[in-house]
């Protein structure tokens, strides 16, 4: 986690930018591209690098495209271009043990990726192959930003939230190399709250803000650590798409800076 924290200084932003490639969406010009998704990926990167402190690729969107190459390429890329950035893995990964072990050589050794977010519901077994990865970030599933997720992580374990045991499990049994964080969405504010109040100063990556109508002073009240840092603020549709010519990543930027800044507003 050394280098999220000196990306949030040096950049002085909680910004993570999700990029999540739809082709349908890209502008004219790259429709019709050989490489589109890792030229419209690499537009945005190059674009917004020194206003973010993380990018997020969501691997099902290259994998859907077959395009695995062009991610492992963008990775390559952004580590090459703008080592400041960290890299996190949206795979939600999730198996038994040795299963695990190759999924974390997946995100780590095929990818490169800084951090990897997995699916805690298999236990600890299942996540123990990413958490010995000292120098990685394992960023663990808590309350997730879909309406859907209350159908399990509210249900009642011994007169807590499922929830907030994955929290406490993550604070206190799984994070001893420092290498945790936690994914818990803006548009629960309150359970936000509570999850801040029961890992202290550990990261927290906060998806749902832009499209999914997260509210950012709300996130930015109830997720900051106790100096005004500590969140991974990622969004996607928003920025990704923010324009649809020529001037894409101009647009990108623009959203990203706006981001950036309304954050930090409220921090301050």
């Amino acid at each position: 986690m050394t280098a999220l924290r000196q990306a949030w200084q040096r950049h002085d932003s909680l910004v993570c930018v999700g990029l999540d490639p739809e082709p349908a969406r890209f502008p004219a010009q790259l429709r019709d591209h050989a490489d589109a998704t890792f030229e419209f990926c690499r537009a945005i990167v190059d674009a917004t690098a020194d206003l973010v402190c993380a990018f997020k690729p969501q691997i099902a969107h290259f994998a859907a495209l077959r395009e695995e190459a062009a991610l492992e390429r963008l990775i390559a890329h952004i580590h090459a271009a703008h080592p400041q950035v960290p890299v996190i893995l949206d795979a939600k990964r999730g198996d038994i043990g040795s299963t695990a072990q190759h999924y974390a050589s997946e995100a780590f050794d095929r990818y490169g990726a800084d951090a990897v977010t997995v699916n805690p519901y298999l236990g600890h077994d299942a996540l123990q192959p990413f958490l010995a990865r000292a120098d990685k970030g394992v960023i663990v599933l808590c309350r997730t930003s879909n309406p859907g997720s209350r159908d399990l992580q509210e249900l009642d374990v011994g007169g807590r939230k499922l929830y907030q045991h994955v929290a406490e499990l993550a604070a206190r049994e799984w994070n001893g190399h420092g290498n945790c964080a936690l994914v818990v969405g803006a548009t629960w504010p309150e359970e936000l709250a509570q999850v801040r109040r029961l890992v202290g100063a550990m990261p927290l990556l906060v998806p749902g803000v832009g499209a999914q109508g997260g509210d950012v002073a709300a996130v930015v009240k109830n997720g900051c650590s106790a100096d005004g840092g500590g969140l991974m603020i990622s969004s996607s549709r928003a920025i990704l798409y923010a324009g649809d010519d020529h001037d894409f990543a101009h647009a990108a930027r623009a959203a990203t800076l706006a981001l950036r800044d309304a954050v930090n507003q409220h921090r301050r």
